[in-house]
Order: structure tokens, then sequence, then C-alpha cells
């Protein structure tokens, strides 16, 4: 009943609102695009949306999708873990299992490629505040910015955090941060090249800038196809490859410095994918092809499910 009102909702939404349709590459502007497939909403909506490709940068997007006014609905799932915190069934168990192993690795690589002098750190699109509060846990000042009304409240009650909206980027200053992350939030954002502007201003000359996407040219994306849960249509608005992250971040101003892969990724993306798919998680099928596509990503972190990106400002 709750899903049926919801996509009703959604519906009436779509009815009434603008949907964005590019007719440029949103990262290179060009107008060489072809289609590349359609994916399901499986979380919220259930609808189905067109993703296309930029056959100059590689950058793979989905058309029509809701404005930044209007999106907020598609996130509304107890499903959506970043933001829910929830810990029903088995896939988001592992998740929360996982999180505290990477949340270590973050801080590990941030601290590899980042000065101690000057620990002050932007976390963009924060979540429920996890990886903020360990980064504030091991000494760092942290500003953490969210748009969810919900995630912003559990980051409160769980870990004091007193997170600020997504706008407040704008009115940071010039040069104060050595470490700024986005864990997966890139894909999410509409105004991606003044996000990469700001994000240059505000990073000082010895900052790193940190971006994790998934990786759509990836084992496990090629073989689950529409069905790759990390398509996550209409909330991931584009698709990136290292080839159309390398090409964003040259044109704002920095050069992408190493690559990183996130192992974990491979496994938890193909146990929804599996579902998605088949109805159900089957779970040695998914062990298998995410054992798969990490071994393919061994000597490549260009090849792994999702990639964290070391940006430099040139």
């Amino acid at each position: 009943m709750e899903s049926s009102l919801a996509s009703q909702s959604l519906q009436q939404q779509n009815n009434n609102q603008q949907l964005i349709y590019y007719n440029n590459c949103p990262v290179c502007s060009s107008i060489n695009l072809s289609k590349a497939l359609s994916a399901k909403d499986f979380t919220v909506s259930h609808q189905s949306f067109e993703i296309w490709q930029c056959n100059d940068c590689s950058l793979r997007f989905t058309q029509n999708i809701p404005d930044a006014n209007n999106i907020g609905t598609y996130y509304q799932s107890s499903a959506y873990v970043s933001h829910s915190d929830t810990n029903e069934g088995l896939i988001n168990r592992l998740y929360h299992i996982v999180r505290n192993f990477t949340l270590q690795s973050k801080k590990r690589l941030i601290e590899k490629n980042c000065s101690v002098q000057n620990k002050n750190l932007l976390d963009v699109g924060a979540g429920i505040g996890a990886f903020s509060n360990a980064m504030k846990n091991a000494g760092w000042n942290v500003t953490a910015l969210e748009p969810d009304d919900a995630a912003r409240e559990k980051a409160l009650q769980k870990f004091s955090l007193q997170m600020q909206l997504p706008e407040t980027i704008y009115q940071l200053e010039k040069n104060k941060f050595n470490a700024i992350t986005m864990w997966h939030v890139l894909e999410h954002v509409h105004e991606l090249h003044k996000y990469l502007e700001t994000f240059h201003r505000i990073l000082n000359d010895d900052g790193k800038l940190f971006i994790a996407v998934p990786n759509y040219t990836s084992y496990d994306a090629q073989l689950y196809k529409e069905f790759w849960a990390a398509y996550d249509v209409p909330r991931h608005l584009y698709h990136f490859s290292p080839k159309s992250m390398e090409t964003l971040a040259r044109l704002k101003g920095f050069t992408v410095k190493a690559f990183n892969p996130m192992w974990f990724d491979s496994f938890y993306v193909s146990m929804l994918s599996e579902q998605y798919k088949n109805g159900n998680a089957n779970n040695v099928s998914a062990f298998i092809n995410g054992l798969i596509s990490n071994l393919k990503t061994i000597g490549n972190p260009k090849n792994c499910s999702s990639v964290i990106y070391v940006l430099e400002k040139n």
C-alpha cells in the first residue's frame, strides 16, 4: 500500500514538473550522444529511465531527471541505507558491518595524502555522519553538509554532529580545507560544474579532493547491465568512467593523482543486482561475481566496481 501511494505521488509530481533533458554532455558539453540502455528505479518509484552516453568523454547520464527541487521524493525509502541507517535485511546488515572497516580505510587514505598540520576537512553529502564522526574523533575539524532533514537529525542524535545544508558550500572560506570528501555523492549533484569550481576555490594549494563513485566500466556493471544496482536511477544523475572523471577534473583545474579501489562495493552491488535481476538475492552468485570483478581490478584500480579518485589542484 505504501509503495502504491508513493508511486501515485511520484506520478503526480512528474505531471507537474519540468524534467531535465540533456542535449549536451553534462561533463564535456559534447553533442555526440547516444542512448546506452534503460534502467528501472527498483528502490522507490519502479519507473524506468533512459541512460545515455557521451561518445567523446564516455560519461553516462540519466535523461529526463527531476530537478533539484523535486528529486527529494525519490530518496524517501527505508531501503536508502545512507539516509535511513536501517539494519533490516541481510544486505543492509552486511553494509553496516563493512562500514566499520571502510571508515578506518578512508581515514588512512586521507592522512596518507594530506598534511595533518592543517586538519580541516569538508565532508559533502555526509549522510547520517558516520564518516564525519570518525574523522572528528581522529582530531580533524570537520564541516559536514547534508541535504536530507532526517539524516541530519540522526547525525545530531547519534553523533552530536551539527550538519549544515549543502548550499552553504558557496559561502565557505577560500583555501580553507586541506581535505574535501564525497563518498558516493558526486553522482547525485545537479550543479556538477559549480561544485567542482567551488572545491577548487575552498581547497588549499596542498589539499586533496577525494571523490568515490561507481564505475560503469567494471566487470559487475557489464555483467548485470540494466540490473546493475549502482545505476540507481534517477538518484544517480551521472554514471562515471575513469576517462570521464579525468576529463571533468581537467576541465575544472584538477589532476587525478591516484585511483583507489573500493573492494567491498563489488559484493554489495552484486547482491543488490542479483535481487533486481532475479527477484531474490542469490548470495553465492553475487559473491562469485563480486570476486571476479575484484580479481579483474588487481593491478588496475580503474577496473573496480567503485573507484576513489584522489584529485589535486593544478
